[in-house]
């Protein structure tokens, strides 16, 4: 595994202050993400960030932690908080910053239980497909103490589509499933799927594994965030 994310994140903490991230996907043309934007504050936080945070409590994971921003504010401000990753380089930087965190394969995880499970930064991309959406709530579920909850945002990207495109896709495709590359300094990471679900979508599923999803917010460019709790 090159570790392009976690590369850049280290390149970053350690003083290059304009590293930048290749981005490319089966949807968008190639972008360029400014690693600092992955260290942001509390003043540079979206609302969907902001309003999660304020919302977590009790022992909290925050999964695909990143840099651990948003770990490091809720350190800050009194919340029981670990992190995890898959990117070795993004647990290091963590590390230097002070977070609770280790690497972890989040699908792996057992054996412990949480309050909150905070999965910020598109989240539900951690269930990869839809066909896999079912899975990825029930070992979420797996993890939460009674009265917990799971706190997750996503995007609707349906107006990326003409309504053309969207009736030329193959039976049982979903227009929010992307593919993804990064790549860094010339190193590139192999291609790797990630979810974006429109709400409605999310909650029927969550229904059918004996969860009830809660919009909480959704701003002006189809990104929501949901509160996912136990039956």
């Amino acid at each position: 595994m090159v570790d392009a994310y976690g590369k850049a994140l280290l390149a970053y903490f350690n003083g290059d202050r304009k590293a930048k991230i290749k981005v490319e996907s089966n949807i968008v043309d190639t972008e360029y993400w400014k690693v600092s934007e992955f260290f942001h504050s509390w003043n540079d936080m979206s609302e969907i960030e902001r309003k999660a945070l304020g919302l977590c409590k009790g022992r909290t994971l925050d999964v695909g932690a990143g840099s651990g921003s948003h770990s490091l504010w809720l350190k800050e401000n009194g919340v029981d908080v670990s992190a995890i990753d898959i990117s070795a380089g993004a647990v290091e930087v963590m590390l230097s910053r002070g977070v609770n965190a280790q690497r972890q394969d989040f699908y792996a995880l057992s054996g412990e239980k949480f309050d909150t499970l905070l999965l910020l930064m598109n989240g539900a991309g951690i269930a990869q497909t839809m066909k896999n959406l079912p899975r990825f709530l029930e070992h979420c579920k797996s993890l939460l103490n009674d009265g917990g909850s799971i706190l997750m945002d996503s995007s609707d990207l349906k107006f990326l589509y003409d309504d053309e495109d969207l009736a030329e896709m193959e039976e049982g495709q979903y227009y929010g499933e992307i593919d993804y590359w990064m790549s860094f300094r010339g190193e590139k990471d192999e291609l790797f799927d990630w979810l974006f679900v429109d709400f409605n979508s999310l909650k029927l599923v969550c229904e059918s594994c004996g969860l009830k999803a809660e919009k909480v917010y959704e701003d002006n460019h189809f990104q929501y965030l949901a509160k996912i709790s136990l039956v």
